[in-house]
């Protein structure tokens, strides 16, 4: 498995929510590409003193994606792509 770092913010295009409402992306675009999610993904969340963050682990099917949501700010950045 190939493990790519990337870091960057990405644009999230589409949104799902899950039953108790916490949004989730359905689909970003990263450098030009478009990338749609097979299901909500795996969440953990991160609190660092007043500032509290997660990372959610998901699947297009082929590569798996770790994602960064702050919820400060309300960015998502793209941490690695795993093939």
């Amino acid at each position: 498995m190939t493990n790519t770092m990337i870091n960057e913010q990405v644009d999230v295009t589409s949104l799902g929510f899950k039953r108790n409402l916490a949004a989730y992306p359905r689909r970003i675009e990263f450098h030009g590409a478009i990338y749609e999610f097979i299901d909500s993904g795996l969440r953990c969340l991160i609190r660092q003193g007043d500032r509290m963050s997660e990372v959610l682990t998901m699947s297009d099917g082929r590569s798996t994606f770790r994602l960064r949501h702050d919820s400060h700010e309300g960015n998502w950045t793209l941490l690695t792509i795993s093939a």
